[in-house]
């Protein structure tokens, strides 16, 4: 069907100023949403000029009032009228504004955009089926879209999240920055806060079981639960009397401690364990045991607070090797927070780190200990433990049971 030509030149000396573009975003509105081009549109705080180009399009003053408004009816009639587009105000918008997609018709392909974007995603489920869980849950709670916001960058990086995770486990452990860079062509393309690397860090919970968490050492171990070593030197792990490999031997044989970084343990961990080790959260209670008994002090390994990458790879280890634990913490919510971190990575039985244990160090505690501050934790391990905490409302240090632990250490 042939239609009458639009005179643009006219059309945009009338309708196409500046002054006019809020009538014709209005109309361009209406036009996506499928509405009719009748009725009034107004303008709540017009300038002068606004007003002026709303009577010339019209050839008279739209009505007074603070607010602009003009009858969309009367400028579809001036344009008919004056042959500057016969077909009307429809016409006219298109013309000046390009062609308009219906709002439906591009969520439709926007909805088919994300769906296509999600391809990459769905490939790796295929293959790694243990990941299907997780892979619906990052759809519904819209990760992806917050990390990426259109679908072209969603399908990009869930395309490198994808070929990550294929590659993981890394056996033997490996530096993640030239992981990075062999898998995805950049050393820093896994660097913290990159939207990859917080779509891979939650995949890697969902593949190995990890704990949720956040900080830079929670970032740290996650990645090392792979093989992945974000920092391989000044993640460390203090230990005493640990024996193994001719360093740990020659520190054993004199009763130092010694300082072992991820790097050391990944490429050369100890060859053996012995049956039992202590485990302790502060330097102070290995330093005063190596004082006390040297070379003939049991086997201890010390946390230094929450459990470093290096201290997990080192317990994990020596738990394959057959290791049994005994842990001691901090007897506040901060220490049984760490003590329940060390619990989701390896097996350990209390040692004088029960309620019992709680109760009796405070009855002997002299001055009177600090109260307890912070948020309230659990103790899955004994439940009467958080109890007696909550009941006494003091902390009790590993520094106040020193002797107590001392003389367990003794050889």
């Amino acid at each position: 069907m042939n239609r009458t030509p639009v005179d643009e030149e006219r059309l945009r000396r009338l309708l196409g100023g500046a002054d006019l573009a809020w009538l014709l975003e209005r109309v361009r509105r209406r036009l996506e949403r499928g509405q009719p081009l009748t009725g009034l549109v107004s303008l709540a705080t017009p300038t002068p000029a606004q007003r002026a180009a709303a009577e010339h399009l019209l050839g008279r003053a739209p009505g007074g009032g603070r607010a602009l408004t003009v009858r969309l009816d009367a400028v579809d009639a001036v344009l008919v009228r004056s042959g500057i587009s016969p077909e009307g105000l429809t016409a006219a918008a298109t013309t000046l504004t390009g062609p308009v997609v219906p709002l439906e018709e591009t969520r439709r392909s926007e909805d088919q955009a994300w769906e296509e974007a999600y391809a990459p995603l769905t490939a790796l489920v295929a293959e790694i089926p243990h990941l299907a869980e997780w892979a619906g849950r990052i759809r519904t709670e819209g990760i992806v879209r917050r990390l990426a916001r259109t679908p072209e960058s969603a399908r990009a990086l869930l395309d490198r999240t994808a070929r990550v995770l294929r590659e993981l486990p890394v056996d033997p452990p490996r530096s993640l920055p030239v992981f990075a860079a062999e898998t995805l062509g950049g050393a820093h393309a896994l660097d913290d806060g990159t939207p990859s690397a917080t779509l891979c860090l939650s995949g890697i919970r969902a593949l190995t079981g990890h704990p949720d968490g956040a900080g830079a050492a929670w970032r740290r171990a996650a990645w090392a639960s792979v093989g992945l070593l974000r920092d391989d030197v000044s993640s460390t792990v203090l230990t005493l009397n640990l024996r193994g490999t001719p360093a740990l031997d020659w520190m054993a044989d004199v009763g130092d401690p010694s300082v072992l970084t991820l790097r050391q343990l990944a490429h050369r961990p100890p060859r053996t364990t012995p049956p039992v080790v202590h485990v302790c959260e502060n330097p102070a209670v290995l330093s005063a045991a190596a004082d006390a008994h040297g070379p003939d002090a049991l086997p201890l390994v010390c946390l230094q607070g929450q459990p470093s990458a290096a201290a997990l790879a080192l317990l994990a280890h020596l738990h394959e090797l057959g290791a049994t634990f005994r842990y001691h913490g901090d007897f506040d919510w901060g220490g049984l927070r760490i003590a329940t971190t060390l619990r989701q990575h390896v097996p350990w039985r209390p040692w004088r780190y029960t309620a019992g244990d709680y109760r009796a160090a405070v009855a002997a505690a002299s001055p009177t200990p600090q109260p307890l501050t912070g948020t309230v934790a659990a103790s899955p391990w004994e439940p009467d433990l958080a109890m007696a905490l909550t009941e006494h409302g003091v902390r009790i240090e590993e520094e106040t049971v020193l002797d107590v632990l001392l003389a367990d250490l003794a050889g």
